[in-house]
């Protein structure tokens, strides 16, 4: 650490007026009791003796308090993280109080932080255990059961080879969204930007999972009918996955013969926002803060049973924010949600 440090004089000179007042007052008086009284001597001794006692005083405490204070700064920036070790050693107690009151507040919220990532990262680690636990035990059951003598009859063999596959692709689907995430959160995942029609691409989406929402009568469309293509930019092939998550996931939580209603409206001249809305059973208002989490599922029972990694909407998340656009939530438990993101329009970006 620089031994450079702010110095104050508020003390010393608050000391030495006490001084020379007081002994100023006290010739004042000697003289006029014994001798002859006289205002320039006063003057003259006041100056005198008030520019000496600054000086000694300034000096002394100055010493003094800077051992002391940079003992404590010493101190304090043994740890790596300290904000001391880049700021001067100061001898204004107001200033250090202030300075070790600011980290202690640090500190204090800093390990406030590592103890809530501590908890989330036991969550997220047996979230994981939890969701690779359930297709490999599958699997191994199915296999073990073939190798005990089932495998003899074709029948079943087929049946369980069948199912064994379906946990492999499970497991599989598992790693590649965990994958990603990863590529988006450490930025290793590259965006191919360019324009592309995003009514089109949900009209793709549609066609995609139209079997799966006549599973559950469920009608996907759009809220009007809209004649031209609306130009935006962005990486087409992760936005598709964006709204195909998130219509997958309307259909999974929607109620038989229910509806998905996407629309798409200018937010602002640059952006516009794409709402996709559901009469589904909803979110309770205390799971929306957390819905974005790896593995979260608002059903902790029924919802493994339709399927997915639990990774959907965190992916939804990466994406929308690795385009630098935002993601909103608004639902009501028992009457329906609607997930909402922005894109940037292709016509006022210059691409």
């Amino acid at each position: 650490m620089a031994i450079i440090y702010k110095k104050t004089y508020k003390f010393a000179v608050k000391s030495a007026l006490y001084i020379t007042f007081f002994s100023t007052g006290l010739v004042g008086v000697l003289t006029y009791l014994f001798f002859t009284f006289s205002i320039l001597f006063c003057l003259v001794f006041a100056l005198s003796i008030g520019f000496f006692s600054f000086f000694v005083i300034q000096y002394r405490v100055e010493r003094f308090i800077y051992q002391k204070v940079k003992k404590i700064y010493d101190d304090v920036s043994l740890l790596e993280s300290s904000t001391f070790r880049n700021q001067p050693i100061t001898t204004d107690m107001a200033t250090l109080t202030l300075e070790v009151k600011k980290f202690a507040t640090d500190k204090k919220l800093e390990i406030e932080t590592l103890k809530v990532r501590e908890e989330y990262r036991r969550e997220f680690l047996g979230n994981v255990s939890h969701e690779l636990k359930t297709p490999l035990f599958t699997v191994q059951g199915y296999l073990s059961t073939l190798l005990d003598g089932a495998m003899n009859d074709k029948t079943i063999r087929k049946k369980y080879l069948e199912r064994a596959e379906k946990g492999v692709e499970r497991l599989i689907y598992i790693v590649q969204d965990l994958d990603m995430i990863t590529k988006l959160e450490i930025g290793d995942l590259n965006l191919e930007i360019a324009k592309f029609d995003i009514v089109k691409l949900i009209q793709n989406v549609f066609d995609l999972l139209e079997m799966k929402a006549s599973k559950k009568d469920i009608l996907l469309m759009f809220d009007m009918k809209y004649n031209k293509p609306i130009m935006v930019v962005g990486d087409q092939e992760k936005i598709q996955q964006v709204v195909m998550n998130l219509i997958v996931n309307s259909i999974k939580y929607g109620k038989l013969k229910g509806s998905t209603e996407v629309s798409i409206e200018n937010l602002t001249d640059d952006k516009v926002i794409v709402r996709i809305t559901d009469n589904g059973e909803g979110i309770e208002k205390r799971n929306i803060p957390r819905l974005f989490e790896r593995f979260y599922r608002v059903d902790k029972s029924g919802a493994r049973t339709e399927g997915g990694s639990g990774l959907g909407l965190s992916i939804v998340k990466h994406i929308i924010e690795a385009h630098n656009e935002k993601i909103y939530v608004n639902s009501k438990f028992g009457i329906g949600s609607e997930f909402s993101f922005t894109l940037e329009k292709a016509s006022k970006s210059g691409k």
